[in-house]
């Protein structure tokens, strides 16, 4: 039950290689759609209104999550990497900033797809990974997300500055196109959706209810939202850190983020191994409190400080996010997990923007060290509000149906 058991299982090996080429793809993207917006508008505002697009569709998770929850997963995934692929080229039309709109549109779509894809994804983790190996898989995911976020944008970098904008929208529409053939050679036998019971209205309410209905599971995903709203807060602080504190440039941010992107792949990597020696909100509670401690010590202004700082803001965000998404897939339903994670990525994620804002708002008003150290005091007492009771548990949720048979169609699964 290791990383390496996980690599050899022939279904998560295959699923983790369909995640690592589309996110490549779009890492590189997201990093190059700002800078193209800028260059062909001379727009700030603009080029931030990049990150909302692509963010914005987040909002209608639990939406997204019902269509997840109504077809075949892998079908859906294969379908929208495809219809992906097939918009991108789209942006070739892009050449001045009387076209930014179609941009802004596309990048939009591909934030609906992303959410739509996640949902599907989380569910078929249930069908294409076994049980005990889905905290080692879920960690690997936050490995190969991080690691491209460490090399993507170098390769989008390149293309833009010798090619254009264009260029890096073929690169993306490509991975797109490799993570639908992996879907596609993904060695399961999927089942067809259990009849819908109501409505979209009623579909929709039934995994928010579950969410809901769920006490350590809500507890979990509520951890998994106050630490992107303290991330958010305190990622506005890293330009008045690295000049005001470190007294260094604003490009030396990237080597911040650089370390931070190294204690990520850490945590991934370690995160399996972790959640079977502890309690779920054990693990999520010392992920919270490592980065917030991380956090609240790089107001002193010392590099050394700063840097193991980091890293262990790095090492413990990633922790509190695996442990709610691993617990939604081992803790619900199968026919609606689609349902329950888009949900819990609306409470999850939706704080994001509000958090820049808020903190873009504090680096104005107030000494950026009060801030981190604001963030370390609330990483704490939300750790405190998440081990202060024990959750009741509601009952195991049960096989779905044709598991037996999944299993059997995928020789090369352990378990």
């Amino acid at each position: 039950m290791t990383v390496r058991e996980v690599l050899r299982d022939r279904g998560a090996a295959t699923y983790l290689g369909g995640i690592l080429v589309s996110g490549f793809g779009d890492s590189a993207m997201l990093l190059v759609a700002g800078v193209w917006v800028k260059t062909l508008t001379g727009s700030s505002s603009l080029a931030a209104a990049v990150t909302c697009c692509v963010w914005l569709p987040t909002l209608l998770g639990p939406l997204l999550g019902t269509v997840a929850d109504r077809v075949r997963r892998r079908r859906l995934l294969i379908g929208v990497d495809a219809a992906l692929a097939l918009l991108l080229p789209v942006l070739l039309a892009v050449r001045s900033g009387r076209d930014v709109w179609l941009l802004l549109l596309v990048l939009t779509a591909v934030g609906a797809g992303s959410v739509l894809c996640d949902a599907a994804e989380a569910a078929l983790v249930v069908t294409a990974v076994p049980a005990r190996l889905r905290g080692d898989f879920n960690g690997l995911r936050m490995t190969v997300n991080e690691a491209m976020k460490l090399l993507a944008p170098l390769a989008g970098a390149g293309l833009f500055l010798r090619w254009g904008g264009g260029a890096v929208a073929l690169l993306d529409a490509a991975t797109f196109v490799l993570a639908a053939l992996a879907f596609t050679a993904l060695p399961l036998r999927e089942e067809p959706p259990a009849p819908a019971t109501g409505g979209w209205r009623e579909q929709t309410a039934q995994g928010v209810r579950a969410l809901r209905g769920d006490p350590l599971l809500l507890r979990l995903v509520g951890a998994g939202a106050v630490a992107m709203l303290l991330s958010g807060i305190s990622s506005a602080a890293v330009y008045a850190l690295a000049d005001t504190g470190l007294h260094r440039p604003p490009a030396f941010v990237g080597v911040l983020y650089a370390v931070q992107g190294a204690g990520s792949i850490v945590a991934g990597i370690l995160a399996g191994a972790v959640m079977r020696r502890v309690p779920e909100r054990a693990f999520a509670a010392g992920g919270l409190l490592l980065f917030t401690a991380g956090a609240a010590v790089r107001a002193v202004p010392s590099l050394p400080v700063v840097l193991a700082g980091t890293l262990a803001v790095g090492v413990g965000l990633p922790w509190v996010i695996v442990a709610a998404f691993t617990a939604v897939q081992q803790r619900t339903e199968p026919a609606l997990v689609g349902r329950v994670a888009a949900a819990a990525g609306t409470v999850v994620f939706a704080p994001t923007a509000v958090a820049a804002a808020l903190g873009a708002v504090l680096v104005a008003l107030v000494d950026y060290r009060l801030q981190l150290v604001a963030v370390g005091a609330g990483g704490a007492a939300a750790a405190w509000f998440l081990l202060l009771r024990r959750p009741s548990a509601p009952p195991e949720p049960a096989p779905a149906a044709g598991d037996a048979a999944r299993t059997a169609a995928a020789p090369g699964r352990t378990g």
